[in-house]
């Protein structure tokens, strides 16, 4: 079996990977979130792959806070690209 996670930051965001490499140096907020998301990521990815079980309830309220952080990533990425 894979062990490729789907949606990781790397994976969305690939053509700003030094732009998210340099804001996690250099950005306590973006690091912090970046390190939440990837947690996130992976306990939600873990549940699809059926390695770790999960309310469904449980699972739809950590994709959607997943989603939101996502939101902000991209929001912070958009404007550190727009300032460079």
């Amino acid at each position: 079996m894979s062990q490729h996670t789907p949606n990781e930051l790397t994976e969305i965001f690939r053509r700003d990977r030094a732009l998210i490499t340099r804001l996690k140096q250099e950005d306590a907020h973006f690091a912090r979130i970046a390190e939440e998301y990837h947690e996130l990521n992976r306990e939600v990815h873990r549940h699809e792959s059926e390695a770790e079980p999960l309310s469904d309830e449980h699972a739809e309220e950590l994709k959607k806070k997943r989603l939101a952080m996502l939101d902000e990533i991209a929001a912070i990425v958009a404007k550190a690209r727009a300032e460079a």
